[in-house]
């Protein structure tokens, strides 16, 4: 007598019929498909042993329900994305979701290079200088109000030119008159000296260090022949046309100080009240 070959779920007779091996059991065809199909995500029924199938994440589906939930299209063979659990060809999701390019007005693609600025959205090669109109890319740019600039076009275009060297000050420097300086630029007329941070004064126009200013245009002293500037809290004391520090106004015998105190001019010298008397 010959051996059974019979379906292992079913038990019926496989001789002479199609059947399918799985885990080394036997199976005829529709037990097969009852056990072991997938159910299609689409269209509810199993998706048969000899059906082309197709499936994304956990779902499956048929070969000719795979298609885009907005316009039908198959996309067995294309490119496509889900949105909230819906399957969407490219087309689809593009129109739908995907941002506009504010200078081309067309769609910029998924995984295509894009800018961001300001809620708007550029194709790389769209975000241009308004100047130059050269593409920025990851270069820094300077905005003002709807256009956008590379920084050596907004430099030449809008900022401020040095009194001196007239190149542009990109940032920083220093203001005298009303007037924008880099700080490099800005020097005494003398000496030359950086003048930023540092205490100066001006003649004509014109900034002095401070030591410049005194040895070119101060008043000397009478009496030690210095500089009299009266920068940084100095104090002098003016007689006719003459001029002293407040130390060196001293009586010429004893050298008193006359500060607050009476004196008496005696040609080029001044005495106190005493030293006069004594004449």
């Amino acid at each position: 007598m010959a051996d059974r070959f019979d379906c292992d779920n079913c038990k019926e007779s496989l001789y002479g019929r199609k059947y399918i091996q799985s885990d080394e059991s036997p199976y005829c065809i529709p037990c097969y498909d009852s056990l072991f199909s997938n159910t299609c995500e689409e269209c509810k029924e199993l998706i048969g042993h000899d059906a082309r199938e197709l499936f994304y994440e956990d779902r499956h589906y048929h070969e000719h329900c795979f298609r885009c939930f907005r316009c039908d299209r198959s996309l067995a063979d294309e490119p496509f994305t889900c949105q909230d659990e819906a399957l969407l060809c490219n087309d689809c999701y593009c129109n739908e979701f995907s941002s506009k390019c504010v200078a081309c007005d067309k769609i910029v693609m998924p995984g295509t290079r894009k800018l961001e600025y300001a809620g708007s959205t550029w194709h790389e090669g769209c975000f241009i200088c308004n100047s130059c109109e050269q593409p920025i890319g990851s270069k820094s740019f300077i905005p003002d109000k709807d256009e956008h600039y590379c920084v050596s076009c907004y430099e030449d275009k809008f900022a401020p030119r040095c009194t001196r060297c007239k190149k542009a000050l990109a940032k920083g420097g220093v203001t005298y008159r009303d007037e924008p300086w880099h700080k490099e630029c800005f020097v005494c007329t003398s000496c030359k000296t950086q003048l930023a941070g540092e205490h100066f004064t001006s003649r004509d126009d014109s900034p002095y260090c401070l030591k410049c200013f005194g040895s070119l245009y101060a008043k000397k002293c009478e009496a030690c022949s210095k500089p009299i500037t009266g920068f940084g809290g100095g104090k002098y004391i003016s007689f006719e046309d003459r001029q002293w520090h407040q130390p060196c106004f001293t009586c010429s015998e004893c050298s008193v100080s006359l500060v607050g105190a009476g004196f008496f001019p005696d040609g080029e010298r001044i005495l106190c009240r005493e030293c006069h008397s004594n004449l």
